[in-house]
């Protein structure tokens, strides 16, 4: 059956198209397994709540009628305000009409966030003409509206708002850059969410061609209810497509966690276990509690415009398991640099088993993606990742908010990274094992391999972190393992030295975190410089050595390399035996637009071998194979671009070779 929705529509509905529903809502309370809700152009101011789902034969759609002109949005007008002088502007409204989640009450706060290090920012946003401003917290500082040291659009960051409550009404205050807020659209947030379930389990759900915009959903960290502002809340088989997403003050779309009464931000409250520890507790809590591919995951989001938002474009712990995210653009998240901690990019998951993440387009975040934990039978292929960084100028409040293209922390994988183009001056944070890096292009360094894993660092080197593996294409748990780094494979990469910014190596300097095995800026495999090859490792294991020698059992792991080609300075280690350095200058310039290059025309001749799954082997503690999601073997025969290689393949993501390429 097919539901009609209207926002213009005068009088109740009924749902037909002669006679259509007023609000999305109401479609949500009255729509079947099968049913088709389909929504008229115009904004829909509310926080639409389904009450159920379908299945997988008979999904609920909620389709758009206009593609891109229904807007679902978490904000309300702002209006009557008065002039108080010196630039400053101010409105009322009544507690009563902010309702008792005010985000005006509510501080953003959970654990790994870090706010000794940020302003203690409320869950509470103003928009102008549909942009956040920026929230200060002081009468000097509204009147000074200075621009933030650390907010990427600097000029921008000068239109600031404050507020003020009683215990009857919130005061807020604005400063603009245009002076009046006369002929401007003026907007807070009122609702957490655009569209998410009250309830858990709520399957198989489509939206296609919405905007969904400017809801204030709390910060969403792995031991915590991970809310966004849209998202599945803990159930099997969204389809999330072609639609727009914006002005969420932390997570756009949330495949995340659901909530754990007993383990909710229990670091945070009672600080007494450590967060990997209550993160640990939580998985294994979940498992008990139908963490399962029977009930959780599946999900696809394609084809997606994701950007400004202050925590995550995508978020989700354990919620995102067999899911794909394919063909997005995602974009200026984290750019205000109100927020700061640990749950931060573009695309943040926990748990990303047999994960697909696919031609995305991935730029001027934080940090472009962060793989968490359980990276295994996860697959990064085919994405454009450039300028995950913060811009020269700006100031870093900690080394995390440096950002690079791809994090991928405390996994025993399998994980594999194929196809990509990592153009960011740090292309990679590898503070992991278990990982497979083939035909990409790779621009910036690798960061922290061999380091970043332990809970307390320097204070206690001993504390290592347990992170746990799964029996292969399953959430079942088969152990836990602290991470003896290695383990990796690079295999027909194009490795490329840029020119390194005087700025970045002044902050890592002033932060001590110049060594190779922390903020290296040296393009290629050098930090894995002293690694086995697997030869020496295996050479270890003698009778004897088994019998009474068991630190043969934590050290480094072995690693693998061969047909990979480094420019410009690009620098190899000892173990990658079989590839070349190429001596002359290559012109290399990446803009906000394209990528041009003349690399191809040095490129020598290079023994390769088609990359496939008897190459890869298997990830060492899993003892899992790099294959499909559904077990079958893989074989990276064709390019970023669907180009089949020939047998012996060019280094690199291209099946032939390039100059220019737009982004």
């Amino acid at each position: 059956m097919k539901i009609y929705v209207n926002c213009n529509q005068p009088f109740p509905g009924m749902g037909t198209k002669a006679c259509p529903f007023s609000t999305i809502q109401q479609a949500a309370d009255a729509a079947m397994p099968g049913d088709e809700v389909l929504v008229a152009p115009g904004i829909y101011r509310e926080d639409v709540h389904p009450l159920r789902g379908g299945s997988e034969e008979n999904r609920i759609i909620y389709r758009t009628e206009v593609p891109g002109q229904s807007v679902i949005t978490g904000a309300e007008v702002l209006s009557q305000w008065e002039e108080c002088g010196c630039g400053i502007w101010k409105t009322v409204i009544p507690n009563d009409v902010l309702g008792e989640d005010n985000p005006f009450a509510d501080l953003i706060s959970g654990d790994w966030y870090y706010d000794d290090a940020a302003e203690p920012v409320h869950r509470a946003d103003i928009y102008l003409d549909n942009r956040s401003l920026r929230e200060v917290f002081t009468r000097e500082a509204l009147l000074a509206a200075e621009p933030s040291p650390y907010a990427w659009d600097t000029e921008f960051s000068r239109n600031v708002w404050m507020s003020e409550r009683t215990e009857t009404e919130t005061t807020l205050y604005l400063h603009l850059l245009c002076g009046s807020p006369d002929g401007h659209l003026l907007e807070y947030s009122a609702r957490r969410h655009c569209f998410y379930p009250m309830e858990t389990g709520i399957h198989s759900i489509t939206l296609s061609g919405f905007v969904f915009c400017k809801a204030a959903p709390q910060w969403a960290p792995p031991t915590a209810y991970q809310e966004g502002m849209v998202g599945p809340h803990w159930a099997k088989g969204w389809v999330i497509e072609d639609c727009e997403l914006y002005e969420s003050k932390c997570v756009g779309i949330s495949l995340g966690k659901y909530l754990q009464h007993n383990n909710e931000n229990k670091w945070r409250r009672f600080g007494l276990k450590h967060g990997t520890q209550n993160e640990r507790d939580a998985i294994c809590q979940a498992q008990l509690e139908g963490w399962d591919r029977a009930h959780v995951g599946s999900h696809v989001i394609r084809r997606c415009n994701i950007h400004d938002c202050g925590q995550a474009g995508i978020a989700g712990h354990l919620g995102c398991v067999f899911s794909v995210i394919e063909d997005n653009h995602i974009h200026h998240i984290n750019n205000k640099q109100e927020l700061n901690g640990a749950e931060i990019g573009g695309i943040k998951l926990h748990a990303a088993i047999d994960t697909i993440i696919a031609h995305n387009h991935i730029h001027h975040c934080t940090r472009g993606l962060w793989l968490d934990w359980q990276a295994q039978g996860t697959r990064v292929t085919g994405n454009t990742f450039h300028h995950n960084q913060p811009l020269c100028g700006r100031k870093i409040r900690t080394q995390l908010s440096f950002g690079e293209d791809i994090f991928v922390e405390v996994s025993h994988g399998p994980t594999l990274i194929d196809h990509n183009l990592l153009l960011s001056p740090m292309a990679g944070r590898i503070s992991t094992q278990g990982i497979a890096f083939a035909q990409n292009l790779i621009a910036g360094s690798f960061t922290f391999v061999g380091a970043g894993t332990n809970n307390a660092g320097l204070s206690r080197p001993d504390s290592v972190r347990y992170t746990p593996y799964h029996v292969p294409h399953q959430t079942a748990v088969a152990g836990f393992m602290s991470i003896l780094h290695g383990d990796a494979q690079f295999w027909n990469n194009l490795f490329v030295q840029q020119p390194i910014s005087e700025e970045y190596t002044a902050y890592i300097n002033s932060i001590g975190k110049n060594q190779l095995c922390e903020m290296n800026l040296i393009a290629g495999t050098l930090p894995y410089q002293g690694f086995p090859t697997e030869s020496e490792y295996l050479s270890q294991f003698t009778p004897e050595r088994i019998a009474g020698d068991r630190g043969i059992y934590y050290g480094h792991l072995p690693v693998k390399a061969g047909g990979n080609v480094y420019l410009n300075g690009a620098q190899t280690a000892d173990c990658d035996i079989g590839s070349v350095t190429v001596p002359a200058p290559v012109t290399f310039a990446v803009t906000e637009n394209g990528l041009t290059t003349n690399l191809y025309d040095f490129l020598p001749a290079v023994d390769t071998k088609c990359v496939c799954s008897d190459v890869l082997g298997s990830a060492f503690e899993p003892e899992q194979r790099y294959e499909a999601p559904d077990g079958s073997p893989l074989t990276l025969d064709t390019d970023m671009c669907g180009k089949k290689h020939v047998p012996s393949p060019l280094p690199g993501p291209f099946a032939a070779p390039i100059s220019e390429l737009h982004f």
